[in-house]
């Protein structure tokens, strides 16, 4: 066998491990919804069992799940929106003007664990009698959003050339003319990118959300909790409900996988 033969079947079989290792978790995940709580300790049932739908019945019509849903929808949305008003001018005025030290401020913020601002962000929070609303929950996952908008589209505005900008200057228009007019919409792919991803940050988040929700105002990654109780654990209902939480993410990560690498790489080089 040639050694580029070799290495062709060694990368294949590699390949193969590192995918099964990956998705056969999430197809176990996905078969234990359709089962029962017997069913899923029964290894015999494994692959062979009868499907049932109770699970996702439980999740959402008893469960109130189609609230969670909102909910998560709700924070997510408005907390991406709210990280690109403020994110994306920072980003730009931090990479035309230098501010290489403002932006290690941001880096700051995102490399703190937030479990460590936890304990402060509730005591005040609670004071200002705002723990138990969409607004704390909002708040707090700007937190995660708005440090990783800013560094995304500092690499995006660094690789814009300023000579379009120059040009617009020129031509008469304001520095702000020049960035609405100019490169604001040649940048809406890293815009995008930022975006989707803060979403799905936000989407996914738990800590926040398991101190400083209320119970109106569960996200569906706190609510998935309520299956687990002190003596036992709903095992059908538990993956019904992380299936709901997961495949809209994997869903999204699927069809705008090609905007988010071109959003990503669009900043690595200069010019």
């Amino acid at each position: 066998m040639k050694p580029r033969t070799g290495f062709r079947v060694f990368r294949a079989v590699a390949l193969v491990i590192v995918v099964l290792s990956l998705v056969a978790p999430l197809l176990w995940m996905v078969a234990a919804s359709f089962k029962t709580n017997v069913d899923i300790y029964d290894s015999a049932k494994a692959l062979v069992f009868t499907p049932t739908l109770t699970n996702y019945e439980t999740v959402l019509q008893q469960a109130n799940y189609v609230q969670f849903i909102g909910n998560s929808l709700w924070v997510a949305f408005a907390a991406t929106m709210l990280s690109l008003l403020l994110g994306v001018p920072a980003a730009y005025s931090m990479s035309r003007f230098n501010m290489r030290k403002s932006a290690l401020v941001v880096l700051m913020a995102r490399v703190i664990p937030g479990v460590s601002l936890l304990v402060p962000w509730y005591y005040v929070f609670s004071n200002l009698r705002m723990v138990g609303g969409f607004s704390v929950l909002i708040l707090s996952h700007m937190f995660v959003s708005l440090p990783l908008i800013v560094y995304i589209m500092m690499g995006y505005f660094d690789g814009l050339p300023e000579e379009l900008e120059e040009a617009a200057l020129v031509d008469g228009l304001t520095h702000i003319g020049a960035f609405r007019r100019i490169t604001l919409p040649l940048s809406l792919p890293g815009i995008a990118t930022a975006g989707i991803l803060s979403f799905i940050f936000s989407w996914n988040n738990f800590m926040f959300a398991l101190v400083l929700s209320g119970a109106d105002t569960k996200t569906l990654p706190v609510a998935i909790f309520d299956f687990v109780g002190y003596a036992s654990i709903d095992w059908g209902g538990l993956m019904a409900a992380t299936t709901v939480v997961t495949l809209p993410i994997m869903l999204i990560a699927l069809f705008v996988q090609k905007y988010i690498v071109s959003g990503l790489t669009a900043g690595a080089t200069k010019g």
